[in-house]
């Protein structure tokens, strides 16, 4: 077993008794060891006594949790209806461009600001109204 089994049990210790623990476990995890990995699904499946394929299944459905820890920033675009009316497909490769291997670079789909596309969301912060030179802005100071 790793060091992280002692933070993991801290962290469904902290959950167990929710209804629904799953999901904010698994924020937990990847917010403070930086990633749910394969033993950290085996700890939580047998933390909550569920199978690890359904541990599993939940990781890889939700493009937030990562496998490996990742320490570059991360920006992710909005890539639903309302921010694609609004010309976000040009915004995604102006801002690949200036992420180079230095920003991680994902899209979303529907950070809820609709009425303000194209958005973009790093860490906590939500950014609306983007336009090429903003997102580069964006990234370039992420």
């Amino acid at each position: 077993m790793s060091d992280n089994s002692e933070i993991l049990g801290e962290i469904i210790a902290r959950h167990h008794h929710r209804e629904g623990p799953l999901l904010p476990i698994l924020n937990d995890v990847q917010e403070e060891l930086g990633c749910v990995d394969a033993e950290s699904e085996a700890l939580i499946a047998k933390g909550l006594n569920l199978s690890r394929a359904d541990v599993h299944g939940v990781v890889t459905f939700y493009h937030d949790y990562l496998p490996t820890p990742d320490a570059r920033p991360h920006v992710q675009i909005c890539r639903a209806e309302a921010c694609k009316a609004r010309g976000v497909e040009k915004l995604i490769d102006t801002a690949s461009s200036a992420a180079g291997e230095r920003v991680r670079i994902s899209t979303v789909y529907c950070l809820g600001l609709c009425s303000a596309g194209p958005a973009a969301r790093t860490g906590d912060d939500l950014h609306i109204r983007l336009d090429e030179q903003a997102i580069t802005n964006l990234v370039e100071n992420a």
